[in-house]
């Protein structure tokens, strides 16, 4: 009980540094829980909420989308530890779970993206000449953070070795086969009627809101390749920083990682607000720089300590 307790205190990439197996355990223990989720689905005679296929489930599709960008989120502070630490990893697992990709995942991979933001090479989703429209950005991005998760992993343990890639390809495997089983879990759960018509359109709205607030927050309509993180407040985002806990303050968020609404940094402090391709000289630009593997960066330091 203790190590699982222990297992809880620290973020996924902590734990993937410690070992090599990390995503074995990870997402082998998913995949079990998933399958007795289903075993207990069938054996019980359970046929999810409802089996009427009502048009009037749509009215709830709004609401089923808020709670897929909120899960997101949340995501999003768990992995700067912007919850009590008490609950801070359980929340992300939760969140992780709704949003289907489990935490891990989307921990490390955000990590590596302040580590080495906009760099063309090693963040998992920069803005790019000759890839700044939005779905060009999207369809780079989701091949992207596959490459670099086996890329952290070729960092942290040898190098790209033949029994490295070979690795890497049963994780892979179970990474995805994992995401297959919780989504069918969810089906089966849910039922086939809200399934369809509520958490299938809401997960996708939610990936493809997740890739614009990555894509728009990075400046991508820049005539001079500036890409960085900037602070958007007009319009859409206006309304988006609103409910969504000030997430197209992205600049301020770059600067300071651990407030949960970057919207309210001091504002002797902050970053201006910018309308969209203006130019970004007055911003400063954090460097990225290299790290030795194995290496933490202030976030995963900081959760390491505790």
């Amino acid at each position: 009980m203790s190590t699982l307790v222990a297992s809880f205190s620290v973020q996924p990439f902590t734990q993937f540094r410690r070992s090599k197996y990390f995503y074995l355990w990870y997402d082998g223990s998913y995949a079990i829980v998933c399958l007795a989720v289903i075993a207990a689905v069938r054996l019980t005679g359970w046929h999810g909420l409802t089996n009427e296929w009502d048009p009037r489930l749509f009215v709830l599709l709004p609401l089923a989308c808020q709670v897929q960008i909120l899960c997101s989120v949340w995501i999003h502070n768990c992995t700067h530890g912007n919850f009590p630490r008490a609950i801070n990893r359980l929340v992300g697992e939760l969140c992780g779970v709704v949003v289907l990709t489990r935490y891990a995942s989307w921990e490390i991979i955000h990590q590596r993206h302040h580590k080495y933001s906009d760099d063309p090479v090693l963040d998992p989703h920069p803005v790019l000449p000759g890839f700044t429209g939005y779905w060009a950005f999207t369809l780079r991005g989701i091949v992207s953070v596959e490459q670099q998760l086996q890329q952290m992993y070729f960092e942290l343990y040898g190098g790209k070795t033949p029994a490295n890639v070979s690795f890497q390809l049963y994780r892979a495997v179970l990474s995805f086969g994992t995401m297959l089983l919780l989504a069918a879990a969810w089906f089966l759960a849910l039922g086939a009627p809200v399934f369809t018509m509520l958490f299938l359109p809401a997960t996708l709205v939610g990936v493809l809101h997740l890739m614009h607030f990555n894509w728009s927050t990075h400046n991508p309509w820049s005539k001079v390749n500036d890409f960085r993180p900037v602070n958007l407040n007009h319009g859409f985002y206006k309304v988006g920083n609103l409910i969504w806990h000030g997430i197209y303050f992205h600049g301020n968020h770059h600067q300071k990682s651990g407030m949960f609404n970057p919207m309210r940094m001091d504002p002797a402090k902050a970053l201006p607000v910018i309308q969209p391709g203006d130019l970004t000289d007055h911003y400063p630009r954090k460097k990225s720089k290299g790290r030795a593997p194995g290496q933490l960066t202030a976030d995963e330091s900081e959760n390491e300590a505790a």
